[in-house]
């Protein structure tokens, strides 16, 4: 199905964003220097609807967070670090999708890695990553100390097999990626089973911009049969990775998810698990403004959401310090509202994007069944010279169509993002074909659930 349930067959969405081990909120946990700071904000983030972090099991921008060292032999502070991290997310009530790699670092700073031949590791060459036998060895031996430690806990979500699948890894050729997932995704699958009864969801991700250069990874990213989820990340260049307005990121967001969701074609949850302004923050040391970045950021959110994708998708902060703004936790726990709107568990989506249609001035983003629908409209003929939209009127009479609804009465209700709250509900009866939805006075961007009523 396109969205996940709990074991209780109730609907969970991942609300969250990308941390890591050596960034300022999880710092603490680091030989439990403040451990009281980290409980105290993974209860505010829960409390602001976050239900979900991904992380990696190593950050390796510094020589200070690996998780071997040398390979093969655990690091005591890193371990207890996770025993802590994963006891308070039990604690709190929030998962962890997680990957067993920073595949970016470990590239960037190969000479200072572990797994180097040079520093006694099993690879003699970063482009043999997946494909070195002795090295598939270590990342299986990692993956089985993990889930001997921490598989059992009911704070693990996903396992994410490798960060941002690529080529490279696999000595230039695209055809390393399958035989990589059907080996480690089986061995750690087989294990958890033995070990917990019961095996974790798993993914890999890919760098979205990658697809265009190597279309061969389309098919174990998104639709390998051993995997449960497909997993992109946003990082279209300029749109995205260097935004000058906050409407050309969501259209952009948009019309990748549309093609993410056509191309995951047997229906399976599809979520980006990693976007940001990257090339803006890294390349040109540029920080976006903080009221751009919010905007900017919940755009991309609901651009994901209303386009089929699994919650609002998971930022890089790309700040500094590296950490997500106050009003993006706002849009996170605005998100968490909407969600109880629409019945997950039996929303069977197709996105609508270009199928559906709204009121000139206005982009749609929309998926359906043919019992519920879900829309968002964003003005796209107000920016301000800032590149956010203008809050000062005038407003623009606003209606949504949307295609494939079966005959019946539809409970029709309009969500305000900015103020995370309902503005509006109607009841339309609806008797085939096309429904369109008269959504009001709209100064910048509304949400829209559409679903059976009675």
């Amino acid at each position: 199905m396109p969205y996940f349930v709990t074991e209780r067959a109730e609907a969970w969405t991942p609300i969250g964003h990308n941390d890591a081990v050596g960034w300022p909120e999880l710092a603490g946990l680091f030989q439990r220097r403040n451990v009281p700071a980290v409980r105290a904000h993974l209860r505010w983030l829960k409390e602001h609807g976050v239900n979900c972090l991904r992380l990696m099991l190593e950050y390796a921008q510094s020589r200070h967070r690996f998780l071997e060292r040398p390979a093969g032999r655990f690091a005591p502070n890193m371990v207890r670090l996770w025993d802590d991290l994963f006891a308070l997310c039990e604690e709190v009530g929030i998962y962890l999708l997680l990957t067993p790699f920073d595949t970016f670092f470990t590239w960037r700073h190969w000479h200072h890695h572990p797994y180097n031949a040079a520093n006694g590791g099993p690879c003699s060459d970063r482009r043999r990553l997946i494909t070195c036998p002795a090295t598939r060895a270590a990342i299986k031996a990692r993956l089985e100390f993990a889930t001997r430690r921490w598989g059992a806990s009911p704070a693990l979500f996903a396992w994410d097999l490798w960060n941002e699948m690529h080529p490279a890894h696999g000595e230039d050729d695209p055809a390393a990626c399958e035989p990589f997932i059907d080996d480690v995704g089986s061995f750690l699958r087989d294990l958890e089973l033995r070990l917990h009864g019961r095996a974790h969801l798993q993914t890999v991700s890919i760098f979205g911009p990658e697809l265009l250069r190597w279309p061969a990874l389309c098919d174990p990213v998104f639709r390998h049969p051993r995997l449960d989820f497909a997993n992109t990340h946003l990082y279209e260049r300029d749109t995205i990775d260097d935004p000058r307005d906050t409407v050309a990121p969501a259209l952009a967001t948009g019309r990748l998810m549309r093609a993410a969701v056509r191309e995951a074609s047997d229906g399976r949850p599809v979520f980006d698990s990693e976007h940001g302004p990257i090339h803006a923050f890294l390349d040109h040391h540029r920080i976006l403004p903080e009221a751009f970045d919010d905007e900017y950021f919940r755009h991309i959110q609901w651009a994901h959401l209303a386009s089929g994708g699994a919650g609002g998708g998971m930022r890089w902060p790309n700040r500094h310090p590296h950490v997500l703004t106050h009003g993006m936790r706002v849009a996170q726990h605005g998100l968490a509202r909407f969600l109880p709107l629409i019945d997950w568990t039996r929303f069977r989506r197709r996105n609508l994007n270009d199928e559906a249609r709204a009121t000139p001035g206005l982009a749609v983003f929309a998926c359906g069944d043919e019992h519920q629908a879900l829309g968002w409209l964003l003005r796209t003929d107000h920016l301000a010279p800032n590149g956010t939209l203008r809050t000062d009127g005038p407003t623009l009479p606003a209606g949504l169509t949307v295609p494939g609804l079966a005959p019946g009465h539809y409970r029709c209700t309009l969500f305000d993002t900015r103020s995370g709250k309902v503005v509006g509900t109607r009841v339309l009866a609806h008797g085939g074909g096309e429904l369109t939805v008269p959504c009001g006075e709209v100064l910048c961007d509304v949400a829209v659930a559409i679903t059976p009523a009675g």
